[in-house]
């Protein structure tokens, strides 16, 4: 069985999923949709993809595809999410699910009502070296896992959207913010959070966003099962931080820590005075001493989270990462921004009817 499946977007989010998908026996990607002509044709012809459109509604209803991945806008996700799950389509929503809980709650109804299946598209938790380190600590080799901290830092996002917050609904903590979150959230076993605090601010880029461009989350983990009793997330994220990408975790236990460092350690170390033609995400330059990455869709686990979701679709399996579980990294974040604001502790569950969830930072 092939499961056919259409992209929605043709940009940096957009060629992770090509790239993972080209990887998974399964799967064929037939189709992809953008507004964007120029887009749309070159993503179109580097992946060999027969069908492009420029409505992604058409690519809906042309009886082409059997799921679709989202990748366009944060403002879009829950438009397309709806639209899919009405044709009968599958969806992998890469991370943020939505621009608010209310959305999130919308597309969790429809695609159960559907009988779809709804991924939530986390790929740090898909990664080779960030899985073995959860692996350790599952199988007691740390001991009682008591602190999870996990950054990703750079100078800036990939398109200039992610910069206007009426389109990304936030800053670096609705964009990377999501990923280091939902990686503690998964060591912690997905146990409780019974608070949130956070400092926010824009340092850098106050010329280019009225969101924040620093970020620093500190997650209390109520007990769980396993292999904690409760213990501290930080996620701490950046697009102020010049040097090129920085992801990394550190997971601390009562007998052990480990430390992984993926956008580093299994680089080359390269030297070019010439300079060359791709370095790894985010790298400013490739004259001089750089990191010279080699297997990067394989180490950010893009092929394993496609491979799984096309899993979960031919045998009718929950994913790993639900749309509930993408609902609560959100509902994180809205807490931890108004956190930000207060200055104060924030207790989970936090309800919030905000449209955005820097609005919660940004009113006074």
């Amino acid at each position: 069985m092939t499961i056919r499946v259409g992209i929605v977007g043709s940009r940096f989010v957009a060629t992770a999923h090509a790239e993972g998908l080209r990887h998974v026996p399964g799967a064929e990607i037939v189709a992809a949709a953008s507004p964007n002509p120029e887009h749309i044709w070159e993503f179109h012809k580097r992946y060999d993809i027969p069908h492009a459109f420029a409505d992604y509604k058409d690519m809906l209803t042309s009886g082409l595809i059997d799921a679709i991945t989202v990748a366009c806008p944060n403002d879009l996700h829950c438009e397309v999410t709806l639209a899919a799950a009405a044709a009968g389509m599958h969806v992998f929503v890469d991370k943020p699910l939505a621009m608010n809980l209310a959305e999130c709650d919308q597309m969790i109804a429809a695609c159960a009502k559907a009988g779809v299946v709804l991924m939530y598209g986390e790929n740090l938790c898909f990664a080779p070296k960030y899985v073995r380190a959860k692996q350790l600590a599952d199988e007691g080799a740390l001991g009682e896992v008591y602190y999870v901290r996990q950054l990703e830092c750079h100078f800036g996002p990939h398109s200039d959207w992610f910069w206007d917050v009426e389109q990304s609904g936030g800053g670096v903590l609705m964009d990377m913010g999501c990923h280091s979150i939902a990686y503690c959230r998964w060591v912690f076993g997905n146990s409780p959070i019974e608070s949130v605090y956070a400092e926010v601010a824009n340092f850098v880029h106050k010329d280019r966003t009225k969101g924040d461009d620093h970020a620093l989350v500190t997650m209390r983990f109520g007990p769980g099962d396993g292999h904690t009793s409760g213990g501290v997330g930080v996620a701490e994220n950046s697009w102020a931080r010049p040097g090129g990408f920085d992801n990394r975790t550190e997971i601390y236990g009562s007998k052990g820590l480990t430390i992984a460092d993926m956008s580093r350690d299994d680089a080359l170390k390269t030297y070019s005075a010439e300079g060359y033609s791709y370095a790894g995400e985010k790298a400013p330059h490739t004259r001089g001493w750089t990191w010279t990455t080699h297997s990067e869709p394989w180490a950010y686990g893009f092929p394993q989270e496609m491979a799984h979701w096309i899993d979960c679709i031919e045998n009718a399996k929950q994913p790993m990462l639900t749309g509930e579980d993408g609902r609560a990294v959100l509902e994180i974040i809205c807490a931890a921004y108004e956190s930000a604001r207060t200055g104060k502790r924030v207790p989970l569950p936090f309800v919030t009817n905000a449209k955005r969830p820097v609005d919660l930072w940004r009113r006074k």
